[in-house]
């Protein structure tokens, strides 16, 4: 290969590939016109200025797209943020809010490098699939608001909406759906004089960028401790929901992030944001959607101009971005969450085949995120299922069986399964310690040894049959097992 194609080869595809160029700039600058109403929302949950969403969404989004690990990923200030954040702002000022994201900034750097993503892979498929229907039901619940109460013409402009985004594509994809959508709909709005709700009226966009600087807080211990754990509640939530969402992506592209990496971008977008007095954030997931599922991106010049455009619409555009109408943004954010939901999970074929307990993690998870409003607890919550779950699941394969030699004098026992916490607890009430002979061989080569609790139920069955003045045998055991029964055994029961 010659030099000028190895460096056409390491160039990226937006560069060498006009489609793809056109592509990425084209759903930069709808997610752009998306961020903005949502990021003003998110405002008023965190009790700050709207123009201070704003900031943190531009800044999350351009930092992110050059550190982060997750390609086309969009990140900004999110719901999640805002509720952890609200709070301390509301207690103590802008001032700690900013320290508070910065610090949760350098949390997520060092969780990250301490290797935090790797904890991804324990999150099962059921929890996962929870996540995303809570998550599109999320997306639904949120535009509600915006129906209720509204004037008749919200109504038809919604649908219209969505008729052009699912009928568009049929015509040309050279354009995302989403964009024409919303550029008709004001166009109509305006036109006609029609009064509807706008962008203009959750609040005043800003008219400058931001300038960086120090949060306006005193650098004490007692200011530490204040904004200490706020920051940490910051960081965790905002990791679960990014590498959450990165793992999403990573489905939908057939591609792989790099997890640790978008855990520490997160971090240092977060300490960026901070210091341009921004209110933090994390990977959005209805945005990320947008861009990667409904405007088809796959690099990080969509996440930057998301972030540009969005700065470049407030401050130039302000005026026309002003006029569009709430009712073509929450058309698309509706035509996000019917394409966000995993309805092959829902439907009564997969449900007939899927296990049980399968369904009842999913459930859980749903439940728990539309009801908290919080996706965080409703993963932790959902894997903590998935765990019982699998664990009364294994511990039924642990099966004990007994044979007595002719001569009546040996009978041994053979266990065949997984012995751990919960398949050990019913190991003892399986032997018959006063029918039984003398001497007693408990079989153990179809089993694995795996945690203290079954080492200490080998012992009370050994301590049971000793008071009967019985011997036991243990046989069979592999390595791992015969090592970790050699250290514990008779160090664990309490009153042998």
């Amino acid at each position: 290969m010659s030099r000028a194609a190895r460096l056409r080869a390491l160039k990226p595809d937006w560069i060498t590939d006009p489609k793809v160029w056109r592509t990425e700039v084209l759903a930069g600058l709808v997610v752009a016109l998306a961020l903005i109403p949502e990021a003003i929302s998110f405002s008023i949950i965190a009790g700050v200025d709207p123009a201070i969403g704003l900031f943190a969404s531009f800044t999350m989004a351009v930092t992110i797209a050059i550190v982060g690990g997750r390609r086309a990923m969009i990140s900004a200030a999110t719901g999640a943020v805002a509720l952890v954040i609200a709070p301390l702002n509301r207690e103590h000022g802008f001032g700690h809010l900013v320290a508070a994201v910065i610090l949760a900034g350098v949390f997520q750097v060092a969780l990250g490098a301490l290797g935090v993503a790797r904890l991804m892979r324990f999150i099962p498929r059921s929890v996962m699939v929870g996540f995303v229907n809570s998550l599109a039901i999320l997306i639904f619940m949120t535009q509600v608001p915006e129906m209720r109460n509204a004037p008749w013409p919200v109504y038809p402009l919604i649908v219209g909406g969505l008729a052009l985004m699912v009928f568009f594509p049929k015509i040309t994809t050279m354009i995302p759906a989403p964009l024409v959508s919303i550029v008709i709909l004001t166009v109509i709005t305006a036109a006609a004089g029609i009064a509807v709700p706008t962008v203009g009226d959750k609040g005043e966009l800003p008219s400058s960028l931001p300038v960086p600087g120090l949060p306006d807080v005193p650098f004490t211990l007692d200011t530490l401790t204040t904004v200490a754990p706020y920051a940490f509640a910051v960081a965790l939530v905002g990791l679960m929901e990014s590498l959450m969402t990165a793992k999403l992506v990573d489905e939908i592209t057939d591609t792989h992030s790099n997890k640790t990496r978008e855990s520490i971008g997160q971090g240092i977008a977060n300490i960026v944001t901070g210091f341009f007095g921004g209110m933090g954030g994390c990977a959005m997931i209805g945005q990320t959607m947008i861009n990667v599922k409904v405007s088809g991106a796959r690099t990080r010049l969509s996440t930057f101009l998301a972030g540009a455009f969005l700065m470049v619409l407030c401050i130039v555009f302000g005026p026309v971005v002003s006029d569009i109408p709430m009712a073509a943004l929450v058309a698309v954010m509706v035509m996000v969450s019917c394409a966000t939901f995993d309805w092959h999970s829902v439907a009564p074929k997969t449900l007939r085949r899927m296990p049980a307990g399968e369904i009842t993690v999913m459930v859980i998870t749903v439940a728990c995120v539309v009801t908290t409003h919080n996706l965080a607890i409703g993963v932790v919550v959902g894997s903590v299922a998935a765990m019982v779950v699998f664990a009364k699941r294994v511990a039924r394969l642990a099966e004990v069986t007994a044979v007595v030699d002719p001569d009546g004098t040996t009978v041994v026992y053979r266990v065949t399964g997984e012995l751990f916490f919960a398949s050990s607890n019913d190991l003892v009430g399986r032997f018959d310690y006063a029918a039984d002979p003398d001497r007693v061989v408990i079989d153990l080569s179809a089993a694995h040894i795996w945690d203290a609790s079954s080492v200490a139920a080998l012992d009370a069955i050994e301590y049971t049959y000793a008071q009967r003045g019985k011997t036991v045998e243990i046989t069979g055991l592999n390595g791992p097992s015969a090592d970790l029964h050699g250290k514990l055994s008779g160090e664990l029961a309490a009153g042998h």
